[in-house]
């Protein structure tokens, strides 16, 4: 074939006329690629046990669909129970003390409410007197030392009343504080023992089911009791080759099939990429949200996806035969002030008979449509005719 262009080129040559050529055209980049796409689940999430405890119940199974909040696993702690017995009587136990120390704290307030008015009368007593001993011969020496020592007696019991509430005050708090430790200490045991019940914390469907009832389970273990998936709401991951992702349409509708369905048509919207490439693939992950109302896919599925790729600018297409691919570069061969000149292109996606090109091209340039690298880099596009 290449002998028999070849040819065709030097005979017109020879005969005065130039090789065919045919103008880069410009055009919209709108075309669809097939990438290949895996369904996962909207949400997936292996259910472990927070507690450590036995399996008493399991009321699902592989395959059943959950409700969110809905009871799956029933657990038992028998240690919890007494646990929860123990805190419940320290409580009460706290209470009553706190009853006692408030009933000793009121005592003590009365009594030196008594105290302070027997103090204030006491006062009263000595003061008279004392305005009287102004009198000579009204009041003798003894009497006022008398009052007097009452007055500071009686001082010193408030005094001491005072200290005694102090520090019932001090020991009131005490034992409210404890209180509040035992209540503290039985909620937090209730609720561990909320976590004997494992509920859906979505709806969805189990899909694997691991243990057994009279399985040990602990908080510490790897192995997971239930995995429960979110499978009325999907999504497809796909690898988006590196030249397509600056045309990822984001909100569009993406066509897709998969193998178990293939009479079948579905679709997902672009919803979130990773904005990373993978080194070894040179792609970036997309993903599709898919609903999946009649769970006709399930997660796992291979689907082919129909990837729509469209660019902001149009793109450069030359005739597939005017592209020259050696060992050393991918060229087209420009005419150029009617002579050859050589661009350097890379090739893009075909269109029918035409390969885009990416290179220093502009539409209208003429190139060879039949080219080859017989044609030298500077060769006449014409011969003089004889």
């Amino acid at each position: 074939m290449l002998s028999t262009i070849v040819a065709a080129s030097l005979a017109q040559l020879a005969w005065g006329q130039g090789p065919e050529m045919a103008a880069v055209v410009s055009k919209p980049v709108s075309r669809t690629i097939i990438l290949p796409g895996e369904i996962q689940p909207f949400l997936n999430v292996a259910l472990r046990s927070r507690v450590a405890g036995y399996v008493d119940r399991i009321l699902v199974d592989r395959g059943s669909a959950v409700k969110e909040g809905e009871l799956m696993v029933q657990l038992s702690a028998p240690e919890m129970k007494a646990q929860i017995a123990e805190y419940e009587s320290k409580v009460q136990v706290a209470e009553g003390d706190r009853l006692q120390a408030e009933a000793k704290l009121a005592s003590f307030g009365s009594t030196l409410t008594s105290l302070e008015a027997t103090l204030a009368a006491t006062q009263a007593t000595y003061d008279r007197l004392k305005a009287a001993s102004q009198t000579p011969g009204a009041i003798s020496g003894n009497e006022l030392d008398i009052a007097l020592r009452s007055v500071e007696a009686q001082r010193a019991s408030v005094e001491a009343q005072r200290g005694n509430i102090q520090a019932q005050r001090a020991s009131s708090e005490g034992i409210r504080n404890a209180k509040a430790a035992a209540e503290a200490a039985l909620r937090a045991v209730k609720e561990m023992e909320a976590y004997l019940r494992v509920t859906a914390p979505f709806n969805g469907v189990v899909t694997e089911r691991i243990v057994h009832p009279g399985a040990l389970v602990s908080p510490a273990s790897e192995m997971p009791l239930l995995v429960l998936q979110q499978i009325s709401h999907l999504r497809v991951t796909v690898a988006v080759p590196e030249e397509n992702v600056g045309a990822i349409p984001k909100g569009a509708t993406v066509p897709f099939q998969v193998p178990a369905y293939p009479e079948r048509n579905y679709s997902g919207t672009v919803a979130r990429r990773a904005q990373s490439l993978d080194s070894k693939t040179r792609t970036m992950a997309v993903e599709l949200d898919v609903m999946n109302p009649d769970q006709s896919l399930a997660p796992g599925m291979y689907a082919t996806v129909k990837w729509p790729v469209r660019s902001a600018k149009p793109a450069l297409y030359v005739p597939k035969t005017s592209v020259v691919t050696t060992t050393e570069r991918t060229f087209v061969i420009r005419a150029k002030e009617g002579k050859a000149e050589w661009v350097n292109v890379k090739k893009g996606a075909a269109d029918g008979d035409l390969m885009e090109v990416i290179g220093p091209l502009q539409a209208g340039d003429k190139v060879v449509t039949r080219a080859n690298d017989e044609l030298r880099e500077g060769a006449p596009l014409q011969s003089p005719s004889k």
